[in-house]
């Protein structure tokens, strides 16, 4: 399988988990649309049947869509990435860059969906939630660490579909999902793929959102293992860009962390 096919695949794969993903949490957030209010719940099954989708999709590249899989595979010693795609520099940076774009493309085709309710809806938050994710409590160190142990499980399960027999293939990733995100979502969101919030977030950078400006609102936490100091709360309107390395570095610490702990257990 070439290169091409991999970026193909992966580009695919990925914008579809993300439109149905961000697509989800658009219909329960933004104000008139049918499913407003519907809850966490529904935000998980509907991100989990997004990994489900995009899986499907992307079988011929081994459906990565996530660039903590990626590097959790290459973590853990292992030759290929999918049957006849050799692990090398080039092929880590083709998935790695498939990933983020199609979870771009994604994010835009989830505004076009939502176009009138992104204009109709009032809060900037909400707008930005249906693209990144956030912290209930801004605490970069210990947000840091939801974000490797929710990762660190999604890609150690993942790798184990591997070397257990299995006939629930994408349904399982689908669960895994679900899951992940009823049990430790909740401090940050869950983004266990930095594709999954860095694309997006762009895309909300750059989209026509009509955003507004608010002065920042000051906010006192303490950082992991630290004594306490102020962070910031980010702008109504903005895309939060002091917040975004938590999702793209925690779930890279989580994902290779399994990679390793999976060449011990496995």
């Amino acid at each position: 399988m070439g290169l091409t096919e991999v970026f193909v695949s992966e580009v695919f794969g990925t914008g579809v988990l993300i439109l149905l993903g961000a697509g989800v949490v658009a219909n329960v957030l933004l104000v008139k649309s049918k499913g407003l209010d519907g809850g966490w719940l529904l935000i998980n099954i509907g991100w989990g049947f997004g990994v489900m989708a995009g899986v499907y999709l992307a079988f011929k590249s081994g459906a990565h869509l996530n660039p903590a899989v990626t590097l959790g595979i290459l973590s853990s010693g292992a030759d290929e990435y999918a049957p006849g795609v050799a692990v090398s520099f080039g092929s880590t940076v083709v998935y790695l860059a498939a990933e983020l774009f199609g979870a771009f493309l994604g994010a835009c085709l989830t505004f076009v969906a939502y176009k009138k309710h992104f204009d109709a809806e009032p809060d900037e938050g909400k707008k930005l939630a249906v693209f990144a994710t956030g912290p209930a409590i801004r605490n970069y160190g210990w947000n840091l660490a939801t974000e490797a142990i929710a990762t660190f499980v999604l890609v150690l399960v993942v790798l184990s579909f591997a070397k257990t027999p299995s006939g629930l293939g994408p349904l399982a990733v689908a669960l895994l999902v679900v899951g992940i995100g009823a049990s430790l979502g909740g401090p940050t969101g869950y983004a266990i793929n930095p594709a999954r919030d860095l694309g997006p977030r762009i895309a909300h950078a750059i989209l026509p959102l009509r955003h507004t400006a608010a002065e920042p609102v000051p906010a006192h936490s303490a950082s992991l293992g630290a004594a306490a100091e102020p962070t910031r709360e980010p702008k109504a309107g903005s895309s939060d860009w002091a917040y975004a390395w938590v999702p793209v570095v925690g779930p890279i610490i989580g994902g290779v962390l399994a990679g390793l702990v999976s060449q011990l257990i496995f």
